[in-house]
């Protein structure tokens, strides 16, 4: 048999790095050499689904600038290394630019990073401090925040200056709508501060920010780490300088001693610049090398709305990297600023100053970016199977007119780079390009797939032609059926439920649930906005409620575009989630006015809600949705966990589980229900492993269902180990279907839904046969292990009748064996 490669490293680079700095300190900084290769890359281009977020690149250290909902997705499935990741540059404290971080810090972790510095404003302390309410206390991984007001960061491939920006309240509230712009509360909380546009603000905060002796400023302005909307960070980076290369053939040519250990020092030498005299004779560094790399600059900036044009425009810093004042002009200026902003005149002519030889990235809702290419590409092939059950996916496109200029500007698209070094140039070999004839001509290819389709289809034509006459409501729509982490294929947990035409409740929303809105209902999505009166949360899970908070962003911007009266969200939690929410609207960014909560622990059967506000909301809740009856029960997974069941008037019944092992409590809440909506998080023959992390197996959640005469079982939350298709059990019947992402399901689809597991088997013929060979070397493994401890145990009781029936002689036999 082949010999195992020893397992990889992860953190192999820290002690290359280690021994890198080493080599450096012992030959001083000037023996500093700046890496070879480095690129700026689009992680996330600006679009309303995806949000901006550049990854960096050099063969030394790997940065994040903005971390929004979805950006660990997108690295994962387009491989931008999370475990080099050790700097995180946030442009401002606003959930679409911090939505992803507490998610990717727990990946971080999970990875073995032992350091992440996070720069940018100082209120990211708070926000580390309060994303500890449902993260624990991240043990093994060091977190520390660089505020603005820090000298400058410097490491190997590069020097970072952070450049503070005081903006102003816009005169345009409209602005306000846009979360790529500034938060729909951020108008509320600046009008609270009278003195956002003095001048003296950033000097301000240059000098003060390091200075908590006293809770108030001189000028008025807010105490460190208090929630603050009129900041944003700049980063001017500037890569190390890179000697030249020496010419090998050249110094050949010129009879130097190549090849022996009498090259080093002239090598040496020349790279630093110097002559060399060699048989008498000098040669020049140039001769024998090629010229120094300066280091090229790039800038990013953020300008959310026309209160910051001027702060942008005015700013001495940038203005200095304008016109030829620095011996090396800017190579690349990225742009995370809304149209509008673009097409400012003030702006523009900003922008344009920086010259010809200025490159610009332009990162904004504009873009058409596809990101989430995987996700189109699953979906294109289950369209195949039912055009109804599993849709296309859509796209969300902005309305706005382009801005244009006199100088070079690229508009941003996933996996765009602009390479730094060694050339200067952008490079498109890797964008994403979305090709869904190239998806369907694949999935045609694979064996049987078509036949199976086809049989499948002539199995639904009764079904099809009556389909006509059914009622669309109730509807499900599943966004997230994976567990854990967001990955490419599966989201983490949410489910829509349309329960008519305008109204629409969310259960469970984990980060990136609105993306998944999003690339379901494109430019629909505002409407499905409106109508969502209220969303569930089962538990404080960072993978079921993290994606809470941009859906009240969102769907405040959509009541505003739409121009309908604004409601606040009824929020059925557990109360645990309100010390999170507090401590991010104190410190971070105002949101608690667009939630009226619902402590899930009022809707239990038999509690006895006292609070007046508490019934009126739960009474708004009924009325909302037609409801006959809103309950929920604790579930076996972690404190305060929960379930939900609901009960429209027009009598079907829909009952989700949250995550749980099989539990009694589930089962009579969920008596006679239409549809359970049950956590399949691991296959059978993992019961163990089930109990250890408080989850159900397949067979178990079944039998949930078959205990509370549920109609119909959908088996959702699978881990991530099961990317594409969960391995089906033998309990398997006409009463259980597969839950995947953007599969939306009416309930006369109970009876179409079985019949779709023949093409389905073929779709992902490989990823089964795969899973079920890990299973039986898994049974294997376990047979072997028991045969052995069986072994042991006859040998050890052979051993003790032998002592009984013989006395000393056994210990000879002991001492033998």
């Amino acid at each position: 048999p082949r010999r195992q490669r020893p397992p990889k490293d992860p953190l192999r680079h820290l002690r290359s790095r280690e021994k890198r700095l080493g080599a450096a300190g012992a030959s001083g900084t000037s023996g500093r050499n700046g890496p070879r290769t480095v690129f700026v890359q689009v992680a996330a281009a600006g679009t309303r689904d995806a949000g901006a977020a550049l990854y960096v690149f050099s063969e030394f250290n790997r940065y994040l600038f903005n971390c929004g909902e979805g950006v660990q997705r997108l690295m994962q499935e387009h491989k931008l290394k999370v475990a080099r990741l050790d700097n995180i540059f946030l442009t401002r404290m606003n959930w679409a630019n911090v939505g992803g971080l507490s998610g990717m810090i727990l990946t971080l972790k999970e990875t073995g990073v032992p350091k992440c510095v996070l720069s940018g404003p100082p209120q990211l302390e708070k926000y580390l401090e309060a994303i500890k309410v449902f993260s624990g206390p991240l043990k093994g991984i060091q977190l520390a925040v660089r505020p603005h007001s820090d000298p400058e960061y410097e490491d190997e491939t590069m020097t970072v200056y952070q450049v503070p920006l005081v903006g102003k309240k816009p005169a345009n509230q409209r602005q306000l709508m846009c979360p790529e712009s500034a938060s729909p509360a951020d108008a509320t909380d600046q009008m609270h501060n009278s003195r956002l546009g003095s001048p003296s603000r950033e000097q301000q905060y240059q000098r003060d920010d390091r200075s908590k002796a006293s809770p108030d400023r001189m000028d008025g302005s807010r105490p460190v780490g208090q929630r603050d909307p009129s900041l944003v960070v700049a980063f001017i980076c500037k890569l190390h300088p890179k000697k030249g290369n020496f010419l090998v053939l050249k110094a050949k040519d010129l009879g130097l001693p190549v090849g022996t250990a009498a090259i080093a020092p002239i090598i040496a030498a020349v790279k630093d610049g110097k002559s060399v005299m060699f048989e008498g004779k000098e040669i020049l560094a140039e001769e024998l090398c090629t010229p120094l790399d300066p280091g090229a600059i790039f800038i990013v900036v953020e300008c959310p709305h026309e209160g910051f044009v001027d702060a942008v425009c005015e700013n001495a810093t940038l203005r200095s990297y304008q016109e030829g004042k620095q011996e090396t002009p800017v190579a690349l200026v990225v742009h995370i600023t809304p149209e509008p902003i673009l097409r400012d005149s003030r702006y523009k002519e900003w922008l344009e100053r920086f010259g010809a030889d200025t490159q610009h990235l332009i990162l904004n809702e504009n873009s058409h970016s596809v990101h989430n290419l995987r996700s189109h590409k699953i979906q294109t092939q289950l369209n195949l199977i039912h055009p109804e059950i599993f849709p296309l996916l859509s796209t969300y496109r902005s309305k706005e007119e382009e801005a244009t200029f006199s100088v070079p500007v690229m508009r941003g698209e996933c996996l765009l780079k602009f390479q730094l070094r060694p050339k200067l140039e952008w490079q498109r070999d890797a964008v994403t390009a979305c090709n869904p004839a190239e998806f369907i001509a694949e999935a045609l290819r694979l064996p049987d797939f078509k036949e199976s389709v086809q049989k499948c289809q002539e199995s639904l034509q009764d079904k099809l032609a009556s389909s006509g006459d059914t009622d669309r409501y109730p509807e499900v729509v599943f966004l997230g059926t994976g567990s854990a982490v967001p990955m490419k294929i599966r989201n983490v947990s949410s489910t829509l439920i349309n329960i008519s035409a305008t109204q629409s409740l969310i259960l469970d929303c984990g980060e990136g649930t609105f993306g998944q809105l999003c690339r379901h209902y494109g430019d629909d999505v505002d409407r499905i906005l409106c109508n969502i009166a209220a969303v569930f949360v089962s538990h404080i899970h960072a993978d079921h409620h993290t994606g809470l908070l941009n859906i009240l962003l969102q769907r405040h911007r959509a009541f505003m575009s739409r121009g309908q009266p604004y409601s606040p969200l009824l929020l059925v939690a557990p109360t645990q989630i309100m010390t999170w929410l507090h401590q991010y609207n104190d410190y971070c960014q105002k949101i608690l006015w667009h939630i009226s909560m619902i402590p899930a622990r009022f809707l239990m059967e038999g509690f006895d809600v006292l609070k007046p506000k508490a019934k009126t909301f739960i009474r708004l809740l009924m009325e909302k949705y037609d409801f006959s009856k809103f309950q929920t029960c604790e579930v076996r997974h972690c404190k305060n966990a929960f379930a939900c069941s609901v009960v429209h008037k027009s009598g079907w019944k829909i009952v989700y589980s949250g995550d749980t092992m099989p539990c009694e409590a589930l089962v009579e809440l969920g008596k006679n229900a239409s549809l359970l909506i049950h956590e399949a998080t691991l296959e059978d023959g993992l019961e163990e492993e089930a109990v250890e992390k408080t989850h159900s197996t397949t067979s178990q959640a079944i039998e949930v269902g078959m205990k509370m005469n549920a109609e119909f079982i959908m088996l959702n939350h699978f881990s991530q180990r099961y990317a594409k298709i969960p391995l089906f059990s033998e309990d398997f019947s006409e009463k259980v279907g597969i839950a995947f992402d953007h599969m939306q399901v009416h309930l006369d689809d109970f009876a179409t839904i079985p019949r779709l597991i023949l093409p389905l088997k073929a779709l992902f013929a490989d990823e089964i046969e795969e899973m079920e060979e890990r299973r039986e070397k898994r049974e294997l493994r376990l047979l072997r292990e028991a045969i052995k401890a069986s072994e042991g145990w006859t040998a050890k009781t052979k051993l003790e009748h032998g002592a009984d029936l013989h006395g000393a002689p056994n210990k000879k036999l002991k001492t033998a064996n």
